[in-house]
This record gives C-alpha cells, structure tokens and sequence, in this order.
C-alpha cells in the first residue's frame, strides 16, 4: 500500500511540475508578444527591449531544457542574473551612484565566476552515469 502512495505521489508532484512549467513558457511566451507589440508602437528598437528579449529567450530555453531531461543546470539561472544585471546597469547608470554600480559590476564578477567553477566542476568532477556507479 506504501508503494502505491509513492507512485501515485511522484506522478502527481510530476504532472504539478510540468503543468508549471507550461504556465511559466505561456507567461514567457506572453510577455515576448507584449515586448515585441511595444518595439512595433514603439517604432524603434532600444538596447533595453534586445536585453529583455534574451531574458526571456533564456527562460524559455531554461524550460525547454528541464521539460526535455527533467534537470535544471544550475548555470542557465545565472546566466539570465548575469544578463538581467547587466540590463538593469546599461538601463539605470546614469542615476545610479558608485557604490551601486560597483556592487552590481562585483556581483556580475561572483556569478560569471560561479559559472566557471560550476563548469569546472562539470568537467573535472562529473557525477557517475548512473547508480551502479555510486
């Protein structure tokens, strides 16, 4: 009876997971529509809308990926901060003061080094293909 639980429990927190995910790719989806309507009243195309639209490329790519192998990189999440702060400094530099533009060009450092350590680990220290090996 505690296996029968289990099972219908994962499939359940599964098909939760894969109805969010739908929901986070239509909302995605969306707020590309809403950019891309805004470019076209906007008659013009500004560094901040090609930013925004890479963001939201990269959530999409971040779904694709996890709804493909069920794993999320850790780096495609620090990849859209590194993004998102580079954006949010193009955007805000000229009101901002030193201290914050030097606490978010820091930040960018931690993350892009993060991602390098990460892919290190990758690369050095793969985890084992499967349980056999643990």
């Amino acid at each position: 009876m505690g296996k029968l639980y289990i099972r219908y429990g994962s499939k359940s927190i599964k098909a939760v997971e894969y109805f969010v995910l739908i929901i986070i790719a239509i909302a995605t989806m969306v707020a590309i529509g809403q950019e891309v309507v805004h470019i076209i009243i906007m008659r013009k195309v500004a560094l901040e809308d090609l930013l925004l639209l890479f963001i939201y490329l990269e959530v999409l790519a971040m779904v694709a990926n996890y709804a493909e192998s069920g794993k999320l990189p850790v780096r495609m999440p620090l990849y859209i901060a590194i993004v998102a702060l580079a954006r949010y400094l193009i955007l805000d530099m000229k009101s901002m003061d030193d201290w914050r533009i030097f606490a978010i060009a820091v930040s960018t450092l931690v993350l892009a080094g993060t991602v390098i350590v990460i892919r290190w680990g990758q690369l050095k220290l793969p985890y084992p293909r499967n349980s056999d090996d643990l």
